[in-house]
């Protein structure tokens, strides 16, 4: 699809968080380059209002929680999960997530994934056509501590290419990031049933910044603290129902707001005709300066609001997963961010069909804050059991 006016070019870089300036006072949310980072990639944790770091292991645990891999029924999976991005708008930008795991004996894991995040295709000035994508492509390996207790870390390349072509100081921009995640489960007795609890953590994103102008200026990219937690209850031999939660904070440091910098030079509040000075502010307040660890440290007490402020930097999402005999799956779940630090808002449904050999999930989003790229969308995932095709191929 040919994208010929100007100003959706500009939304689509809105999209990619390429810093604008908020509208109102209070809207000061933290700011990131590569958001599709962001997005959750799979249609079963899509559904439990995009929560999964504690939920039972699935092909799809590297995004969520790879320490989760060991605890894996399966020895091997692979997956392959599909989201449709501004549909409503337009066809052809959409994010491609590949995933796969191997259990090494008893014990350990490795898993990979890859995700892939198209613009489309976007006409510009003098007839030129560009296609921006964001790609990000990791490796983790886990481990079982104890048989209730795993670790994982990963490594990630990312790679974001805006193609502003016709900007000579524009280029594409890469980075480098880490994840160390932790999970636990363990049976318990409620009542005369035997639940599964389980508990998950996962620092993602930890790594350098990434800059679009050879480092004339550097992005944070969206490292995050993810902590949840699921409770699994049996109804019977056939009926199981699952209640799962997570909390997330983005561990970059809060960027000193336009209202400040108005307040500080003695501008009327309210008067956007400042934002290239804005601009240049900002480098002088040493933001642009943070190193990314130093950032993690920061962005914990640095609100301009105060501990309030932080505790509005918090959010996340909880679900419900009802399963009959394994094979067939009902979800449902909700997500809530504050309404000054991004107000997304929203209701998710889905359902799953497993069987031996594969397994497919859908997911569709309800939004009930402001516009949502994924409002009324559909997301599918089609995972793979290889001890399943493997016994199928035997036949």
């Amino acid at each position: 699809m040919m994208i010929k006016n100007r100003f959706l070019l500009l939304l689509l870089a809105a999209v990619l968080s390429i810093p604008l300036f908020a509208q109102k006072d209070q809207f000061n949310p933290i700011y990131t380059g590569v958001t599709s980072l962001s997005i959750a990639p799979d249609a079963r944790a899509g559904a439990l209002g995009d929560v999964g770091v504690a939920t039972e292991p699935d092909v799809n645990s590297q995004y969520w929680n790879p320490a989760k891999y060991p605890f894996n029924i399966a020895r091997a999976g692979a997956s392959m999960s599909y989201t449709p991005w501004l549909r409503q708008l337009v066809s052809d930008i959409d994010l491609i997530n590949l995933a796969g795991f191997y259990r090494i004996g008893d014990y350990s894991a490795v898993s990979a994934s890859l995700t892939y995040f198209s613009l489309g295709e976007v006409f510009v000035e003098d007839e030129m056509t560009i296609k921006p994508y964001e790609m990000a492509v990791d490796l983790a390996y886990s481990r079982m501590l104890s048989e209730t207790f795993s670790a994982a870390i990963a490594l990630r390349y990312i790679h974001s290419d805006l193609q502003y072509n016709y900007a000579e100081d524009m280029s594409p921009g890469s980075a480098f990031a880490a994840d160390i995640a932790l999970y636990y489960n363990k049976y318990l007795m409620i009542g005369n049933r035997e639940c599964l609890l389980g508990l998950g953590l996962n620092a993602s994103n930890i790594g350098t910044k990434i800059s679009y102008d050879d480092g004339a200026t550097n992005q944070f990219i969206p490292t995050n603290l993810r902590l949840g937690a699921s409770l699994l209850f049996p109804i019977d031999d056939y009926n199981t129902i699952s209640i799962s939660a997570d909390i997330n904070k983005l561990m970059v440091p809060t960027r000193p707001t336009y209202s400040q910098f108005l307040e500080e030079n003695g501008y009327e509040q309210g008067d956007n005709s400042y934002y290239s000075e804005y601009q240049t502010w900002l480098e002088s307040t040493g933001y642009n300066d943070i190193s990314p660890i130093s950032g993690i440290f920061k962005s914990f007490s640095d609100a301009p609001g105060g501990f309030s402020e932080e505790m509005k930097e918090i959010y996340g999402g909880v679900g419900i997963e009802y399963c009959y005999n394994q094979q067939f799956s009902v979800r449902g779940g909700y997500h809530y961010e504050n309404e000054y630090k991004g107000n997304r808002k929203y209701f998710t449904l889905g359902a799953g069909f497993r069987m031996s050999v594969f397994s497919l999930d859908a997911a569709y989003l309800i939004s009930t804050a402001q516009s949502n790229p994924l409002d009324q969308t559909l997301r599918f995932s089609l995972s793979f059991d290889m001890d399943g095709l493997r016994d199928l191929f035997r036949r």
